[in-house]
């Protein structure tokens, strides 16, 4: 009885320790899901404008105008998968990964197209490790992205193959922030840049943004000194504001997980520390018990003897 007296204090101990460390992760991330939220509705507004705008020129303007307007045959894909750096924040990584691959697969109907993997976040990695798909680049993601400076490099990346031809269809696969309890798994289409004014898919494929469409906008565009140099300077910019804006969504929805799933942590050790605690005090109360019982009896057997 006192060995397991022991065992269970020893238990007790050492969740309370885990609790303290959840704790204080949860508090951290809190910390930075209020820094990234903060930076996201910063400029949301503006990246949503901005995307309707290039929609309504996709439309509006000769696709030859420009190498990033123009659409050719589907024969490779370019998936950017942006995840996180770390895990312990629940099924953040595993939902992304996982609509990335079933994307894949169902672009594998048919007419196979190839496609290649562009990861963002260590723990993008876990559709090549799991899933067995292709990478041919990876790139470092700070834990709060303050600049769009951080991602050039990678939109570099994408927007010189998609206009040298090496990719014929870019896609994004990236984490909405919808609340700080629910994130959702987005596939947008990056290049070629599609008519409609929203080309986030869900994570089983189903277009989003249908619903309360605005009465259709019959304004034409002028381009001074000419359409060339106009779309030349703007898009590659445009497209930036794109990628940006979803590695913002992404940042704020993996701080939003931790934190929810470092408090569900420690509310579950708090749990499980008051079920340890009756366990203990039931045990030292039958040890209890068994000494007086002892007692008494051995009691009883020296009056008899008397």
């Amino acid at each position: 009885m006192a060995q397991a007296s022991r065992e269970i204090k020893r238990r007790i101990k050492s969740i309370k320790s885990t609790g303290k460390i959840t704790k204080a992760m949860e508090m951290v991330s809190a910390v930075k899901m209020r820094k990234a939220v903060d930076h996201m509705l910063a400029s949301r507004s503006y990246a949503n404008l901005a995307w309707e705008i290039v929609s309504d020129l996709s439309k509006r303007t000769n696709r030859a105008h420009h190498d990033l307007l123009k659409e050719r045959p589907v024969k490779k894909i370019a998936v950017v998968l942006i995840a996180s750096n770390r895990g312990l924040c629940g099924s953040f990584n595993a939902q992304i990964v996982t609509s990335a691959y079933r994307y894949a697969r169902e672009q594998s109907l048919g007419e196979m197209p190839k496609i290649e993997f562009i990861l963002l976040g260590k723990k993008s990695k876990d559709i090549v490790w799991k899933y067995k798909q292709e990478a041919v680049a990876e790139f470092d993601k700070p834990d709060v992205t303050l600049k769009v400076e951080e991602i050039y490099a990678l939109s570099k990346m994408v927007i010189d193959g998609y206009r040298e031809g090496k990719y014929d269809r870019v896609i994004l696969a990236y984490t909405d922030y919808v609340s700080s309890l629910k994130q959702m798994p987005r596939i947008k289409q990056l290049l070629p840049i599609a008519k409609e004014k929203d080309t986030s898919l869900g994570a089983v494929g189903e277009v989003k943004g249908k619903k309360n469409e605005r009465p259709e906008d019959l304004r034409e565009y002028l381009f001074e000194p000419n359409a060339e140099s106009v779309l030349e300077k703007t898009l590659p910019r445009l497209i930036e504001t794109q990628i940006y804006q979803a590695v913002l969504e992404s940042d704020a929805s993996e701080h939003s997980a931790r934190m929810v799933a470092m408090k569900n942590a420690t509310e579950a050790a708090h749990d499980l520390i008051s079920d340890l605690t009756l366990a203990y005090n039931q045990a030292r109360q039958a040890g209890i018990t068994q000494e007086i019982a002892e007692i008494s009896g051995t009691k009883a057997a020296m009056s008899s003897a008397d």
